[in-house]
This record gives structure tokens, sequence and C-alpha cells, in this order.
């Protein structure tokens, strides 16, 4: 009995010794991919979040695509659950759902007896306000598409945005219309505000009158849009050169609206601030579309003021606020005040929050979400930063192949832009930490993943590679180049075309900005490369808005060689009183490097300097010269 137990006690370990030596292997075997599944254990709860949210898009896009819902159809919903409740907010005027809906009726049936309908183009020139919104959604009701126009825009950038669009005709503001008669003298011209008159010469017709007389009914025999209509045409912003019209389905649009919804899981009772311009998709879309697809209200403001901002929160109770581009930035540099922390914000939404100053932004206004997205209006690359990780615009699953990702980082050539492939002739996916382009894979019969482009069509196949990662694959080439960590985190570095070359290295504008607006007090500044005559590549040369005259050059010249290679500082230096910025906040550079460091081609007022010597010392036409025949050497 007793040498039984005995044997029975022994099994276990004879067990363990026998298996000893497999386990030993498979240790060796896994060794490998030990920190790949110490990662994906790490961030399993984060991606399932993450996949879960993603989930309820998928069934949100199957469902209005099953059921042909449009803007209008999906507005009238609200509509129906809530007329009286606030719509938007504007000034002290408050526009009820019901109201939304009665105007675009009556803006719908004034241009079916203009004679326009499905397949026609409208040009819409107007600031914020909420008939802004009404114009457009009006339009949709006959099928018509709006091309929502930059109003910073005059002359030919303004004639080039009306003409790619080939529009029937042109609404505009009376304070706008002037601008649009002026490139364009034979579309008819409709002006909103300018009582019972018509406006200049050209035949400009009031529309207040048209609208007057009209029932704010919905048009008769018109069906409305369906889900993969054409809505808009939202122009990109033109930091580099002309606006291109995207392409703006019906389905884009309420995807996106839902993507914002349950990524920040909006509330029914959220009041949402929006000062951004509302021809762009972060106020025309993600702003505006939170009230006609979600039934929000949505406080509306003519123009951005950084000392306005959060007074305007308090003021309304807003619970969620918008930002782009430099915004957040320019309401740090607001003198503290109480209203910092006496409202009720929750969450910020918006892309553009610089790392280096995300911290300080979130403990001085103590908004505890942000919610930093990247993305572009005529993309399939969008991605949301969902859980406060400061600077990430987003990660990517790490429990999940990266095949079957929407979205991948892939290795550039440096001389052509474009990504590179290896010996079987295929894009290359980066590494962790390795900068690579984000592209977007490309499946027409997927409406989260499909890609339309823009109006002009040659445009749209420079933003398309095919044969990606097998045969007869597609992609969108965004332009951007990211990062991406260990954990799956995303980083914007910096845009493919602002990214120069100098001493062999390339330099990101993104991360050298970020450094000079530390050292500078996060005063406007803007970086870009210049060429040098028989010099290979580009120098690198920074803008600063100072209109003070309180540039401390001496401290700018010692952050650079404190902070930055040497490859990457700035070698010439121009202060100017103003830099000019695009109509959503992010800084102009192409004509500043078109004037390169030229002292006979700057503006008057502006100067330019040189590093020589460890300072920046003042440009003169001499050393320019110098400079160019090489005596002077940099």
């Amino acid at each position: 009995m007793l040498a039984a137990l005995g044997a029975l006690a022994r099994a276990p370990l004879a067990l363990a010794l026998s298996l000893a030596p497999l386990a030993l292997l498979a240790l060796v075997a896994l060794a490998p991919f030990r920190r790949r599944l110490y990662v994906i254990l790490v961030t399993l709860p984060r991606d399932l979040k993450l996949v879960y949210r993603f989930a309820k898009i998928y069934i949100i896009s199957y469902l209005l695509n099953g059921k042909n819902v449009s803007v209008v159809t999906k507005f009238r919903e609200q509509v129906a659950k809530h007329p009286n409740k606030a719509c938007y907010i504007f000034e002290d005027t408050v526009w009820t759902f019901a109201d939304v809906e009665k105007y675009s009726n009556k803006v719908a049936r004034v241009f079916r007896k203009q004679g326009l309908g499905e397949g026609d183009a409208v040009s819409l020139v107007m600031e914020n306000r909420p008939e802004f919104v009404c114009l457009w959604l009006g339009l949709a009701k006959l099928r018509v598409v709006t091309a929502l126009v930059n109003t910073n825009l005059r002359q030919g950038p303004l004639a080039h945005s009306l003409r790619v669009a080939k529009s029937r005709a042109i609404i505009a503001s009376a304070a706008l219309a002037p601008a649009a008669r002026e490139v364009e003298t034979q579309l008819p011209l409709f002006v909103l505000g300018a009582g019972g008159d018509a406006v200049g010469e050209g035949g400009a017709v009031a529309l207040e009158p048209l609208l007057a007389e009209e029932e704010p009914l919905p048009p008769e025999g018109v069906p409305p849009p369906g889900f993969r209509d054409p809505l808009l045409y939202i122009y990109t912003s033109g930091t580099t050169g002309l606006p291109k019209a995207a392409v703006m389905l019906n389905s884009r649009y309420l995807l996106m609206c839902a993507a914002a919804s349950v990524m920040s899981r909006f509330r029914p009772d959220d009041v949402l601030y929006c000062p951004l311009p509302l021809y762009h998709s972060a106020g025309g879309v993600l702003g505006v579309g939170a009230a006609l697809y979600g039934g929000l209200t949505v406080v509306m403001r003519a123009k951005f003021s950084a000392s306005a901002y959060f007074p305007d929160c308090v003021r309304h109770g807003c619970t969620v606020g918008q930002y782009i581009g430099e915004i957040c930035r320019y309401l740090l540099a607001v003198p503290p005040r109480p209203e910092d922390t006496a409202h009720r914000v929750r969450l910020l939404l918006g892309n553009g929050m610089r790392p280096q100053i995300w911290a300080t932004f979130v403990q001085r206004f103590k908004v505890p979400q942000i919610r930093e997205l990247y993305g572009a209006t005529e993309g399939n690359t969008n991605i949301v930063n969902v859980d406060e990780t400061v600077g990430a615009v987003g990660f990517l699953p790490r429990c999940l192949p990266a095949a079957v990702l929407p979205m991948a980082l892939v290795r550039v050539d440096d001389a052509s832009g474009l990504p590179l492939r290896g010996a079987d002739g295929f894009c290359q996916r980066c590494d962790a930490g390795e900068p690579g382009m984000a592209i977007g894979i490309i499946d027409q019969k997927n409406v989260i993943r499909e890609f339309h482009g823009y109006v002009d069509k040659k445009e749209s196949e420079k933003k398309i590679i095919c044969d990606v990662f097998k045969k007869g694959d597609k992609a969108f080439l965004s332009g951007d180049i990211l990062v991406m960590d260990e954990y799956g985190y995303l980083f914007f570095k910096d845009r493919r075309g602002d990214t120069f070359r100098w001493k062999g290295e390339n330099v990101s504008t993104a991360e050298v900005e970020a450094v000079i607006s530390n050292v500078i007090d996060l005063k406007d500044a803007t970086v870009y490369g210049v060429e040098v005559p028989g010099a290979e590549g580009r120098a690198g040369m920074v803008a600063v808005q100072d209109p003070e005259g309180s540039l401390d050059l001496q401290r700018l010249a010692a952050g650079v060689e404190r902070s930055l290679p040497g490859y990457a500082r700035p070698l010439f230096v121009r202060v100017t009183p103003r830099l000019q910025l695009t109509g959503t906040f992010k800084l102009k550079k192409t004509e500043l490097q078109n004037e390169g460091f030229d002292p006979a081609r700057v503006a008057p007022g502006d100067s330019l300097y040189v590093l020589q010597g460890g300072a920046y010392r003042p440009l003169t036409p001499d050393m320019h010269r110098q400079i160019l025949d090489g005596s002077l050497r940099l």
C-alpha cells in the first residue's frame, strides 16, 4: 500500500521531468516572439475597446446603406424626434430643428424654380451662419451638389475654385458677393443679406424675397438623395498650392459624423461649440453634422476668437468643443482668467494639438478628454486618439494582423516621394519607430474604405497607388509621414511635401517648428527649405511673425543650437509683421519658399538674417550675392 502511494506521489514529478525538455524547447522557440506577445497582452484591453467601437460603426454603415439613408432623411428623423429643440445657436438667435427644416424646404423650392436639379452644382460663398447649412441642405433636397468655397479666397484662387466645381449658379453673402462677381460674370448670382434690392451690377438677385414667397414644405415630386449620392464638394486647404475640390458623398458625411459620435461618445444632451469655418470638413461635417446626424445642439460663431472661446462655452453651457490647426496655441496665448475652468467642456475634438503644449493645455483648461484626429477630407485614412496618449493621433490594434487593417505605413523613396518597393515589386511596411507614409487600402465595396477623390479625376489618379501588397489592390496616398511605436500608437511627423533634404539628411519641418515654437514663446513660425545655388538639397529657413519686434534672435540661435542637429538648424530667418494663414488656421509657406532669402523679393518691413558664427546676423544684399557666388559659405 505504501509502495503504491509512493509511486503515485512520484508520478507528477516524473511527468514534469519528462516534459521539461519540451517546455524548454517551447521557450526557445517562442523567445523571438516574447516581446510581441507582451505588447499584444498589454494593449489588448485598449484594442478590444477600439474593435468594439469600430464594429458599431460598421453596423451603423450597414444599416444606413441598407435603408439608403441620406443626410436629408437622417435630419428629418431628428426633426421628428425633437422639432422644438435648439439645433443651431448663432449670436443671440436660436434655430430649432423645425426652423432649419422649413428654411431648407424653402431653399429647395426656390432653386427648383430656377431649373436646378440632379447632376447640377452650386457654389456657396458665405461666412458662418445657420443659413449656410440650410442652403446646402435645401439644395441637397433637389439632389444638387453644393461646393463650399473658402471665404478667404480672392482673384485667381477664387476663380479657380468656382471653375473646378462646374457650378450652374453662385450663392453668396452680401459681403462676399462683389468678390465672386469680380471673377465670374456669367453665372447667376444669388445674394443673401441684400434685402429686397439687386446687388451691384451684373444681375445679382436678392435671395430673401424669393424665399419669402415660398411655402416651408418639401418640394413635391423630388425623391430625396440616396446613401451613395454626392452631397458636397469640400476644398483642400491649399497650404501648398491651389485648392482641390474633394467629393463628399452622403455616405461619407454620415459615417464621419457617426465615427465622431461613437469614438467621442457624444451624449444626446451635449452642446457642441463650433468656431471653425463651415466650408471645411472639421466645421462643415463634424461640427454642424453633429446636429444633422445626432440631434445635438451646435453653437456657431461667425469667426474664431481666442479670447471669446471659453467665455462662449460658459455662456452657452457647451460640453464639447472643436479645434484645428494652431487654435490651441492661440488659446494658451490668452492671459489666464476665470473662464478657463468655469466651463463645462469635457471633451475637445480636432486635429493640430502640438505635443509640446498638450499637457500644459489640459492642465490649464481642465478639459479631461482630447480627441486628436488624423485624416484627409478626400481620403480614407482616418483615425482618432481615444485614450489621451499625449502627441498620438490614434493607434492601430496590435492584436490584429497587419493585413486586415485598413491603414498602413510604408517606406518612401526620398527622391521621388513615392513608396519603395521590394524585390517582389510590392510596398514595404515600416517597422516600429520607422517613419513612413500613411496609406489607406481602397475597397469600393466597403463604404468605410472607398475612395472618391476629387472632382478633377486626373488629380484623383495621382493619389492612388496600385499593386500595394498584392496584385490588383489599391491604396490612397496621403502624402503624410507618420511613425508608429511598438504599442501601435501613431504620431504625425510631417507632410511629405514639407520635408526637405540638407547635408544628406532629411529634415522634418514639423519637428523643427516644434523646437522653435518653444524657444520663441509660441509665436507663429513656419519652417521650409530654400534652394542655395551650388548646394545639394535645400537649406532650412524659418519665418517668424513678430509685429511687436520682440523676437530675441540670440535666444533663438542658442535654442536651435542646443536642441537641433546641425543639418536641421535654420540657416535663414525671416521676421515679418504677419504670416498668412489658411482658413483652417494652418500657416502658408508656398510664397515664402518662392521668395527665399533674396532681400529684393521680400515684402517691405520684413527682415532677413543668416546664421553665421552661431548667431543670426542681418542678411544684406552684398551677403546675398556672396552666398550666390559661393564666396560666403553657409
